[in-house]
């Protein structure tokens, strides 16, 4: 069974990129087709046998990529797999889209339909910062766009959503079926701190999508200490808004993330997610998750043992229940016990053998 592995692109650290790691070392030998690669933005994947398209050698691709949005489509279409048993692509986007023998098995592990096509359309056009004639001229181009992400959906064999909330908006935009696997959480890697805390944490990428704007207008108004940690295209309006009670850290290592996890009050998790990765990270160092109710979160964290909800997206909401949060209330290890079912074995046993099981019952029948 020869194996390949297919992401959209790989330009910057996120959730699906941590899934493609681990999917890298279920299938070692398996090289990972992508659009456009940045080595710089992106070490942990030096070592690997990463191919790219065309795409890579065009100019600023690597950080002006979303001005050849409409080349993607032919880009995805341009990896050749022939060669390939098995093809399993990791998709937020494209990498769905990709053309395969019609014996070779492809399984997609859905991190969502993509959103700025689907769910998100209308918010994804209003919060470009881009010039009002290509703002009127967008919205043909994600159309066409629209109906490609579609038929690519039916190249699909087999679709793999990684929570309940994927899972749904395959069946409503594809009209297909998926098993859930959760993704992968490197438990191992964080443990509890006894010490007392002293701050609240949010982080991420600092996109517009994940509303830090409420989390930023909350904390102005309570006064209560608040670290973020992470970069992205608002950032540098959201440090304009905020007052001194709140630090902006930028990026920062996994050391340095683990320490900011283990000496939080709780973590924040104001906006809809599809899985909502960095939340059970937190978790797993034992430190309770304030969540807006929606998405992936409802999944992965229990109400009043794991975290809190609040079911208005308001800053307004938000600052009623950091005013009224009680730390105390919750039980680290409690909370920790809770990630293992997120836990990574568990992920690769499970991807491993789906993929197995239908290649052995395809060749049982031929």
């Amino acid at each position: 069974m020869k194996v390949a592995l297919v992401h959209d692109y790989l330009v910057q650290n996120g959730g699906a990129e941590k899934v493609l790691q681990v999917m890298q070392d279920i299938w070692p030998e398996a090289p990972t087709f992508t659009l456009f690669y940045d080595p710089k933005s992106l070490p942990v994947f030096q070592g690997r046998d990463i191919r790219t398209s065309f795409l890579q050698h065009l100019p600023l691709i690597r950080k002006k990529y979303p001005w050849y949005i409409g080349l993607m489509p032919a880009a995805t279409e341009s990896h050749d797999l022939t060669n390939f048993d098995v093809v399993i692509s990791s998709s937020s986007a494209f990498s769905k889209g990709i053309i395969t023998r019609p014996d070779t098995i492809h399984f997609c592990y859905c991190h969502t339909p993509t959103r700025y096509l689907w769910s998100d359309t209308h918010s994804y056009v209003q919060e470009l910062r881009l010039p009002s004639l290509i703002k009127l001229a967008l919205p043909p181009v994600l159309s066409r766009l629209r109906l490609w992400d579609r038929a690519a959906a039916e190249r699909v064999d087999y679709f793999i959503a990684n929570s309940s909330t994927v899972q749904k908006r395959i069946t409503k935009y594809y009209q297909r079926d998926s098993q859930i696997i959760y993704p992968p959480v490197d438990i191992h890697k964080f443990h509890i701190n006894r010490e007392p805390k002293t701050f609240f944490l949010v982080g991420g990428r600092l996109v517009a999508y994940k509303r830090y704007d409420l989390v930023i207008e909350a904390f102005n108004h309570t006064g209560l200490p608040l670290k973020v940690f992470g970069t992205g295209p608002i950032e540098r309006e959201l440090k304009r808004h905020a007052k001194s009670n709140i630090v902006f850290l930028g990026r920062v290592s996994d050391e340095k993330r683990l320490d900011l996890f283990t000496h939080c009050k709780a973590f924040l998790h104001p906006h809809e997610e599809d899985f909502g990765l960095t939340a059970v990270e937190a978790m797993a160092c034992g430190r309770p998750v304030i969540a807006y109710r929606r998405g992936g979160a409802t999944e992965t964290i229990i109400d009043q043992v794991t975290g809190e909800f609040f079911d208005e997206q308001s800053w307004e909401e938000l600052a009623t229940h950091l005013i009224q949060f009680d730390e105390s209330r919750f039980d680290p290890d409690r909370i920790r016990a809770h990630t293992e079912q997120f836990r990574t074995e568990k992920f690769q046993h499970a991807l491993k053998e789906m993929v197995e099981q239908v290649w052995q019952a395809k060749n049982f029948v031929c």
